[in-house]
């Protein structure tokens, strides 16, 4: 994932350490979405969704890219699936993962993170890109450390 324009991953993650005040979840998310959007490269939608019990979904929290779904069920699509699951989804092609929720026709590739304070899943971090395989297992490695870092 290294950056040679913007620096590397573990100056990133000490950048987000510094940013992350930890008084407001969604003031956070915001800061981190915005953070990522700027470090990464060839993505088109970087961002946020919150479990809410009460509906029994995850519901679009603070992202950086074009309109996406407000409410995902748990176990639909990548997003759900990986909540569901509690376990990252690297997806390098979103066309052949069975129920793929398409809110970008432009996303070709996708990872999900999902996102645990004190032990329980509260959300994941949704990234998607529009080339193929974009991710790799070391991008994977880099944002579920940068995930934890957003609900310590």
């Amino acid at each position: 994932m290294f950056n040679e324009k913007k620096g590397d991953d573990t100056l990133l993650l000490e950048q987000l350490k510094a940013l992350m005040e930890g008084k407001d979840l969604i003031a956070d998310l915001a800061n981190a979405s915005a953070l990522l959007n700027w470090y990464l490269e060839d993505i088109n939608w970087v961002g946020f969704y919150l479990w809410k019990e009460e509906e029994q979904a995850l519901v679009l929290g603070p992202f950086q890219g074009l309109p996406a779904c407000v409410t995902i069920p748990a176990g639909k699509g990548v997003c759900g699936r990986a909540f569901a699951e509690g376990k990252t989804l690297r997806v390098d092609d979103v066309h052949l993962f069975p129920g793929h929720i398409a809110c970008d026709g432009a996303s070709n590739s996708e990872i999900v993170v999902p996102l645990r304070r004190e032990g329980r899943l509260i959300g994941v971090l949704d990234i998607d890109s529009p080339l193929r395989g974009r991710f790799s297992p070391e991008d994977q490695v880099f944002l579920e450390n940068f995930a934890h870092i957003t609900v310590l």
